[in-house]
């Protein structure tokens, strides 16, 4: 394999399996590590694949530990979403459209239409013409959590940022958000 030519290639490190790709936007080597994609490093253009595994090679550790983390979170949403295993994603829908509309009603919130995916990295999301987008695996996740995203979304409807207006307007509804959003980020969609 001539590695000053491809453009992209998979090695291992230390046990660990990382895709090297060449990337024409990055400005320094970057390592995601990714519950759905595994390990990429992109390499930008001015850096040799050599000097980009040096890198990866020396941030190892740190992979581990990440890769650590994801099975750690894979385990504990196992054991949560055994309770729904019976349920399926008809049934899910269904919930989810029910308990939007309803707290849409009980807080006076107007949106356009709801779609209802199952996505890899998105909970959830509201366009310019307020259309609700949620996952459909928020009906998988702790109900304090399906219903702060919810509101999140409805919150959107009103307010189409990430301000302070737009967190001081969902505190109304939901009792401090910001450490709620932070629950969700133990929970990935990839991994449902």
């Amino acid at each position: 394999m001539n590695r000053s030519t491809d453009k992209s290639y998979i090695i291992k490190i230390d046990s660990v399996k990382l895709l090297f790709e060449r990337s024409k936007r990055a400005k320094r080597v970057i390592i995601y590590v990714n519950p759905a994609a595994g390990v990429r490093v992109a390499v930008p253009k001015n850096v040799s694949f050599k000097k980009a595994e040096e890198f990866a090679a020396g941030k190892i550790r740190w992979i581990k530990r990440q890769l650590q983390k994801i099975e750690i979170k894979k385990k504990q949403q196992c054991e949560y979403n055994c309770r729904d295993d019976n349920c399926n994603e008809k049934e899910l829908k269904e919930k989810l459209k029910k308990r939007l509309k309803f707290l849409a009603e009980k807080y006076e919130f107007q949106f356009n239409r709801v779609f209802i995916r199952s996505q890899k990295t998105l909970w959830g999301s509201c366009s310019a013409k307020n259309n609700v987008n949620l996952n459909v695996k928020l009906a998988m996740l702790p109900d304090e959590l399906r219903d702060y995203v919810i509101m999140h979304e409805l919150v959107h409807t009103r307010i189409k940022n990430h301000s302070k207006e737009f967190w001081d307007e969902l505190e109304k509804y939901v009792k401090d958000p910001k450490s709620i959003d932070k629950k969700l980020k133990n929970y990935i969609p990839a991994l449902l």
